[in-house]
């Protein structure tokens, strides 16, 4: 399972307004790529569809959909937004991460 905080729903909520999209009918795709610092990197994206294989998850009243793929890196996971002076953006509090970059774009496992 992944779950949203209230912060993160909150720009999530924004976000995907200002995109056309609407929290309570479309999709947060969240994923994982190789690439980043430490070897993988988060992906998050809005999205209209499921795609076959698709892990569905609802929390906070969010739909957040994950490739089967990077299903097994993101359990536990819970998705945070930060608009800090360290910076402004999504944070992914993975417990399956045995190692981050500074950024905390990026991890391995």
């Amino acid at each position: 399972m992944i779950k949203v905080s209230d912060t993160a729903k909150k720009k999530l909520t924004e976000l995907m307004a200002d995109d056309g999209f609407n929290v309570t009918e479309d999709y947060v795709r969240v994923g994982v790529k190789s690439g980043g610092c430490s070897g993988l990197s988060y992906d998050l994206k809005f999205d209209k569809a499921q795609i076959e294989g698709d892990k569905l998850f609802e929390d906070n009243q969010v739909k957040i959909v994950v490739d089967k793929r990077s299903f097994l890196y993101l359990i536990g996971t819970t998705l945070e937004y930060s608009g800090g002076l360290n910076g402004k953006g999504f944070v992914f509090n993975n417990p399956n991460a045995q190692r981050t970059c500074g950024c905390g774009e990026s991890f391995s496992l």
